[in-house]
């Protein structure tokens, strides 16, 4: 297979994944639940404890943001349910690629995590872009994974080893060059990528891929609160929680800077966030909740929320798109800003039909315009006069 075909598998999985989700919150909750679609058949009959997910992530570095994902109930048990036939056979084609190019069946993968981490500032006070970081871990052979990055860079990985790990970096060129005028850039100039263990990778941001290798020896380690709430359904198909208001503290030197910590003199939870897309037998679950720390604001949260929503409904086109924003129930309680909607999966299914189909070609009349039977002017005749010389 050519690199190009890989990058093509890679990316069409990729949206495969993603788009599953995208699709269920875009359809809203107006439709009621039908009759259940029937399982693919030949599903992987894997069993994926929780507990080994909760392990895993509590090894992870420190965070502000999570955005946690199940790869194997994803392509196993949600897609079957709501992709067409054609591209789910098309879906199992470029799985069955992947794993024979790359060693890799995503079926396989228990879990897939985007961290995102802000900075305190520097002692200079410069201002800090958010670190990025995504880790997989599942029954994959990392090494052979490792090695296939390797061959895709063309030679461009330089190795550097950092507490007893092989850090394998690469220098993104369009970004350095801008980063030499706008200095802001220079951290996302680079990305690392290490081997945690033998089934686990971590790709991201140089400076917290090493955070990672940190975190897995026992320093720096995600706070428990933020792994408890993002976990807090282990059956979520895909769920994220953050603190935003720690993440601004960060940014702001509220904490401080770099060299110089402080002790926040306002310690609220105010704005931390949790959401999750869970499934049952006919229908895709959004739950969501907001800190509100206490009734008024949270009333106050939920008149603003529904606002807006009601404002972006007005302005769009789209009569689902209407009802998904329309059919968010807001629920405010004493300390919480509540979000709900149930999808059912037949609904889910034929969007995914309406969208993917093919459209149909309007036949445009043309008329032609008919053509001058008019005869050309004929052409006229210019005389010139002789002039005759006298003697």
């Amino acid at each position: 297979m050519s690199d190009y075909n890989l990058i093509e598998n890679q990316r069409r999985l990729t949206w495969s994944i993603l788009a599953l989700f995208l699709i269920a919150l875009s359809v809203g909750t107006t439709a009621h639940a039908q009759q259940p679609s029937v399982l693919a058949k030949n599903t992987l009959a894997r069993s994926s404890q929780p507990q080994d997910a909760t392990a895993a992530l509590a090894n992870l570095p420190e965070a502000d943001a999570l955005l946690y994902l199940n790869p194997h109930r994803i392509l196993t048990e949600a897609a079957p349910r709501v992709l067409p036939e054609k591209d789910l056979e098309g879906m199992r084609e470029d799985l069955a690629q992947l794993k024979s190019h790359a060693g890799v069946d995503p079926r396989t993968i228990d879990y897939v995590v985007l961290q995102v981490r802000f900075r305190k500032p520097t002692a200079d006070l410069s201002f800090s872009l958010p670190e990025f970081m995504l880790v997989a871990g599942g029954d994959f052979d990392g090494a052979a994974l490792l090695q296939l990055a390797r061959e895709a860079a063309k030679g461009k990985l330089r190795e550097e080893t950092y507490n007893s790990k092989t850090l394998n970096l690469l220098t993104i060129d369009d970004i350095a060059k801008q980063a030499e005028k706008t200095p802001l850039l220079k951290s996302l100039s680079e990305v690392g990528i290490v081997l945690l263990n033998g089934n686990t990778i971590a790709v991201g941001t140089t400076s917290y891929v090493r955070a990672a290798v940190d975190a897995a020896a026992g320093k720096g380690r995600i706070s428990p609160d933020l792994l408890n709430s993002v976990l807090r359904d282990p059956a979520a198909l895909v769920s994220t929680a953050g603190s935003p208001w720690t993440a601004f503290a960060k940014t702001f030197a509220l904490l401080g800077t770099e060299n110089n910590p402080r002790t926040s003199k306002c310690d609220i939870r105010l704005g931390d966030y949790y959401a999750s897309i869970t499934m049952d037998a006919t229908s895709f679950k959004l739950r969501g909740a907001m800190n509100a720390d206490n009734p008024d604001t949270a009333k106050i949260i939920k008149s603003m929320v529904s606002m807006a929503l009601e404002s972006a409904a007005s302005t769009i086109k789209d009569s689902k798109a209407q009802s998904a924003l329309r059919g968010l129930v807001i629920t405010p309680t004493d300390t919480e800003v509540l979000i709900q909607a149930d999808v059912s999966q037949q609904a889910v299914a034929d969007f995914i039909r309406d969208t993917t189909a093919p459209k149909k070609k309007e036949d445009v009349a043309v008329t032609a315009a008919p053509a001058s039977e008019s005869k050309p002017a004929p052409k006229r005749r210019i005389r010139r006069r002789t002039t005759v010389k006298k003697p």
